[in-house]
């Protein structure tokens, strides 16, 4: 952020600074909770209701794999890209584990590539529920629980605020394509191993 002094060689004073920066946050709080989408505790790209904070994507999905530059994430900190197994089936997620990375979630992306989505990681095992505001592309989700058990598998619909809820209490929740988990016979029952 820059200033215009009217008197050259000179600096505002330390309170029409604050009042700048005041301003400055104010926006930047502003933008994120306008992109974001609302879950409990952050959800996810369907982001979770409990505080509707919402979760939804980063930026466009195909760079990541593809690119040699990390995605940023809203701290302009680079995504952890892991690789895991979901029902034997070795994938690409980028790492939701802090509470902005899980409000943006998959938002704001045209598409995911294939074998990539996002895992959302929570400090505690509870009922989570996801929407897709601002989220452009279908996805599933499939809620896990500590033991890295899928608990349940639901699609979810672009642009919408219906809320999808995890049948019990899970710890993580991921994201892939639509179709993705019916497509790689992963099911609940099923285990996400890192």
């Amino acid at each position: 952020m820059s200033f215009v002094s009217t008197n050259p060689g000179s600096t505002p004073d330390a309170s029409w600074r604050n009042r700048q920066s005041a301003v400055f946050a104010v926006i930047l709080l502003a933008g994120l909770l306008s992109g974001c989408g609302g879950a409990a505790d952050g959800g996810g790209t369907a982001a979770a209701a409990d505080d509707r904070a919402q979760a939804g994507r980063v930026a466009p999905g195909s760079d990541q794999e593809t690119s040699e530059t990390p995605r940023l994430g809203p701290d302009g900190r680079p995504i952890r890209v892991e690789r895991v197994t979901v029902g034997g089936v070795p994938i690409s997620v980028e790492i939701a584990d802090t509470r902005e990375l899980r409000e943006v979630g998959l938002m704001n992306r045209d598409e995911l590539p294939d074998d990539y989505g996002m895992l959302f990681v929570y400090p505690d095992e509870r009922i989570r529920s996801f929407w897709m505001r601002n989220t452009r592309i279908p996805l599933d989700i499939a809620f896990i629980d500590r033991n890295g058990s899928i608990v349940n598998i639901e699609q979810m619909e672009p642009q919408t605020d219906e809320n999808t809820i995890s049948a019990g209490p899970v710890m993580y929740a991921l994201e892939m394509n639509v179709d993705w988990f019916a497509s790689n016979d992963v099911e609940p029952g099923d285990r996400l191993e890192f």
